[in-house]
């Protein structure tokens, strides 16, 4: 179930928030998590069972840890944290990598496996990280050991952030899951922060990705110019970040109107002037779930630089394998290990020279060649829109395209919109007119303008994908 679908804001909420609202508090938890489950299993009945049990063995593991510890038995807390961890990861593992680990096995003659694929569970790459978070940090004694098994249950199936993020670690939600407050004004805040992402992904990323999936998915893609590509590059630049931080958005929004707050996951990347900057605002929460829990404790940069390097090629070959079992998620990963080691090293004194508007510019460009290598189809079609763009042999222009097209002249435009949003003008208009009653009077209206007219494309049954829903 998406949360831009109307089967979702039209049922599923409502009756979720009539009776979390309607009972005492000492059912609240337990209403958040029934809804959680049922919500899980809209679109997955079946591997409701798995996310049950991974969230068992994380609660029974986390015992054994606490356990262990408190009667001062290191090495039996040691072994039980490895192996918890090998079985979390094991069940993601498997799931998200057994077919494709059987592929590259079959490439290289090693076996010759046909096998039925396995079908990846929703939300699993989420789930699996907030478990392994609570692990982790309950090991090194950062938190206590949770003894309620229903809000640890509640902890990794809330539903606003289940399917597709933010990762919540454990210990910034520890204290809401008992002591929170709801507030008009937070519901109210959260409902605004919830329509803000529903416009982000309806209005804008789903127009976008007509263009976005007319150029990749086309059968005749190795007859387009170089602008048509270069236009299909940027539709899916502006499609992926509005379709992810209008989700995000909107999970964050629909934790608040329950009363928990969740740190924000994106803060405008598409303003960023180095690569590095990107990262630190692009979906934050992963990216500090790396840096904590593997980046870290391998050593970050205070080892030598040869380490160093191996400490980037291993967080970033995983980062791009987290995104999927696919040889251009590896690439993906390692293109921008590879630009942030020069950023790093080579080039860290010439940057600092450059006007800022170059660098806006520059890395915007690494962006989209970074986005380019994620949303290829495969290898060739990569291969096949490179080379068009440096010889531009395409005989399909603009104007054909649009025309074989015809969609394609409203979802244009939304171009410019992007382009607008994905800076912080409004974050700034906002701050300085905080104060101003007819701006926050216009603010209200608009919202409401969004909302309706997010909600009429979902009953025209208008183009609704969500890209990290595959995640």
């Amino acid at each position: 179930m998406l949360f831009s679908s109307l089967s979702f804001l039209f049922f599923f909420l409502p009756i979720s928030l009539f009776f979390y609202y309607i009972l005492p508090n000492k059912f609240k938890n337990i209403i958040l998590l029934i809804f959680s489950l049922i919500f899980y299993m809209w679109g997955e009945p079946k591997y409701i069972i798995l996310m049950l049990l991974s969230i068992t063995l994380c609660y029974i593991f986390g015992l054994l840890i606490d356990f262990f510890d408190k009667n001062k038995k290191y090495k039996l807390k040691k072994i039980t944290f490895v192996v918890s961890i090998a079985c979390i990861l094991g069940i993601l593992i498997y799931f998200k990598y057994f077919n494709f680990l059987i592929d590259i096995f079959n490439l290289f003659k090693f076996t010759q496996i046909n096998m039925k694929t396995i079908l990846l569970p929703i939300g699993i790459s989420f789930y699996t990280f907030q478990i392994l978070s609570y692990l982790i940090d309950l090991y090194k004694s950062k938190i206590k050991v949770q003894k309620n098994y229903f809000l640890l249950a509640l902890y990794i199936s809330f539903f606003p952030q289940l399917i597709a993020g933010p990762i919540v670690r454990y210990e910034t939600i520890e204290n809401q899951l008992l002591n929170r407050k709801q507030t008009i004004s937070k519901i109210l805040s959260g409902m605004k922060k919830f329509i803000i992402g529903l416009g982000k992904k309806v209005i804008i990323s789903n127009h976008i990705a007509i263009i976005a999936d007319s150029v990749f998915n086309s059968q005749t893609l190795s007859n387009y110019s170089s602008l048509v590509l270069i236009i299909g590059i940027l539709s899916y630049t502006f499609q992926i970040y509005f379709d992810f931080s209008g989700y995000s958005d909107m999970a964050i929004g629909l934790a608040r109107v329950f009363g928990f707050e969740f740190e924000e996951n994106f803060n405008y990347p598409y303003i960023s002037k180095s690569i590095t900057e990107f990262w630190k605002r692009w979906h934050i929460s992963l990216s500090k779930f790396f840096k904590e829990y593997l980046y870290i404790p391998l050593g970050g940069n205070r080892v030598s630089k040869l380490k160093w390097i191996r400490n980037m090629f291993i967080v970033w070959f995983l980062t791009g394998l987290w995104h999927g079992s696919a040889w251009n998620y590896i690439i993906w990963g390692l293109y921008y290990c590879i630009i942030l080691i020069l950023e790093k090293t080579l080039f860290k004194k010439v940057l600092n020279k450059i006007p800022n508007i170059i660098k806006l510019i520059l890395t915007f460009i690494l962006i989209n060649i970074g986005w380019l290598i994620f949303r290829a189809n495969s290898l060739q079609d990569l291969l096949i829109i490179v080379q068009n763009i440096i010889i531009n042999k395409g005989n399909i222009g603009l104007i054909s395209f649009i025309s074989e097209n015809p969609d394609l002249i409203f979802a244009l435009p939304h171009i410019i919109l992007a382009v607008i949003l994905s800076t912080n003008i409004i974050e700034k208009l906002n701050k300085k007119f905080i104060d101003s009653r007819i701006y926050n009077m216009i603010s209200n209206i608009i919202l409401i303008i969004i909302f309706l007219i997010s909600i009429s494309y979902l009953v025209a049954n208008k183009y609704n994908p969500f890209i990290y829903f595959r995640f």
